[in-house]
Order: C-alpha cells, then sequence, then structure tokens
C-alpha cells in the first residue's frame, strides 16, 4: 500500500516533498505521483496526496534551482 499523507491549508510542493520524503528535490517525483493536483501551486487542506517511494539523497545535494 503506498504511503499518503493529507495536506494543509497554505501546504507547497517543495515543502510536503521535504516533511514526507526528506528532501525538496524529491518535488517533481511528487508531483508526477499527484497528476491530478499538479496544476495547483498552493494546497488546499484536506488533500490526499500519493507519497512515492524515493532515493535517498545526500544531505549535501542542492535542489536544481541552487545549481550553477
Amino acid at each position: 500500500m503506498a504511503k499518503t499523507c493529507i495536506t494543509t491549508s497554505g501546504d507547497m510542493w517543495d515543502a510536503v516533498a521535504l516533511r514526507e520524503m526528506g528532501s525538496e528535490m524529491h518535488k517533481d517525483a511528487l508531483l508526477k505521483a499527484n497528476p491530478r493536483h499538479n496544476k495547483l501551486y498552493i494546497l488546499p487542506a484536506n488533500i490526499m496526496l500519493t507519497i512515492p517511494e524515493v532515493a535517498v539523497v545526500p544531505p549535501d545535494s542542492l535542489p536544481p534551482w541552487k545549481r550553477g
């Protein structure tokens, strides 16, 4: 059974990825796992999101928008 989470009002994809998956870098995997909601930038309360299994990201990795 896939892991899920329920959003709170104002959640954003990168924050959910960090909280539920351990890194903001998993935002794209989270978006792909939730195509019904991936057009939303700021999530409303009580949306059930599927949390996909992902590889562990090394703590010293930078997210794509911070790479030079």
